[in-house]
């Protein structure tokens, strides 16, 4: 299949001192008008003849990180599944809700939809002022996989393990800063969890996607990163970063050797997980067409080999399964928002 690649967004930096949960009015703002005018990238494309019509699959997301991981294998199965064109296209800005909303508002014909991570049930829980109802507005498809989100260093740093960043936090508080793929994502929200459980302050560093993040982490502009099993499993396989610990329940296979935050501090987990939606309206039937694809192309096993290597476990389930899944799932991010007194500003 013909690829196109897509073109990387310069990079945003939005630097939160007080309260590294702030979302800034003005940055939002911002981030709205340049995501809007600049964010149609030159997509990854999959060609299928057919007169059904080109579906746009968009993710939230700069190129290069964990969700074009997750997506591009899966999305061309699935265009030759439906034999339909399907096309990637990258929509970074305002911590995914320029491309969620983006789909929210489309069509409802079932030909442009949403491939994203929890942090749209993270949005839905830390700012109460959405252009869109994330329940009622983006009806699922379902479920694609799951994992952990890791936390991950220059291999040449001074910080070996989890204990070492902990007691470097502890000795100059909010000295070490930490990158992350932008405010109000599942791993800022991770981050933001293992700070108040470890009771220590770190700087955070949101940018426009996990690219940019994984770029300025291994150029020495922040000290550390929060990303996804699947984002960062490259970078640690060829030796240019070091995991230093998974933040999952148990450890990973992917991460061979590396612990899991819950060994030092107990009862920590925070996984990561990636999903599929269309547009308010689409009938159930056109969702149900997509779902029997989706679990055609996430069911093969050189799919599921693949996520495996990169941490994740195929999990894919049903529309209803997953609408329930997600009611769950803001209520769970709510309790951990309210908890740690976030506000977005």
């Amino acid at each position: 299949m013909p690829t196109i690649d897509t073109m990387t967004i310069n990079d945003h930096k939005e630097t939160t001192l007080n309260n590294p949960m702030s979302l800034n009015r003005r940055a939002f703002a911002r981030l709205a008008l340049t995501s809007a005018g600049a964010c149609l990238a030159a997509p990854a494309l999959y060609a299928q003849s057919s007169n059904k019509g080109l579906i746009r699959v968009v993710v939230p997301f700069a190129s290069g990180g964990g969700t074009d991981v997750i997506g591009r294998s899966l999305v061309q199965a699935m265009a030759e599944e439906l034999g339909q064109t399907m096309i990637i296209d990258n929509k970074p800005g305002a911590g995914t809700v320029i491309g969620s909303d983006f789909v929210a508002k489309a069509a409802p014909d079932g030909q442009t939809l949403l491939m994203t991570t929890s942090a749209v049930a993270i949005n839905a829980s830390l700012m109460p002022r959405l252009p869109y109802d994330t329940l009622a507005d983006l009806p699922p498809v379902g479920r694609i996989c799951h994992g952990p989100n890791v936390i991950v260093v220059r291999v040449d740093s001074k910080i070996q393990t989890l204990a070492d960043l902990i007691k470097a936090a502890k000795a100059d508080p909010g000295k070490l800063s930490y990158a992350s793929s932008g405010n109000g994502s599942s791993v800022h929200l991770t981050a933001e969890f293992f700070k108040a459980k470890a009771g220590i302050r770190l700087l955070h560093i949101p940018y426009r996607g996990a690219g940019p993040a994984y770029t300025d982490l291994l150029g020495g502009q922040v000290d550390l990163l929060v990303g996804t099993a699947g984002g960062t499993h490259k970078f640690v396989q060829s030796g240019k970063m070091r995991a230093l610990a998974v933040t999952s329940a148990a450890r990973s296979s992917a991460y061979p050797g590396v612990p899991t935050v819950a060994e030092s501090l107990p009862g920590f987990e925070a996984n990561v997980w990636y999903g599929l939606f269309a547009s308010k309206g689409t009938p159930a039937a056109t969702i149900d067409r997509l779902n029997a694809a989706l679990r055609k192309a996430a069911g093969s096993n050189n799919y599921k080999e693949a996520m495996e290597k990169e941490g994740l476990t195929v999990s894919v389930n049903s529309p209803t399964e997953m609408q329930a899944f997600m009611a769950q799932e803001v209520e769970t991010w709510r309790k951990v928002v309210t908890t740690a007194g976030i506000k977005p500003d």
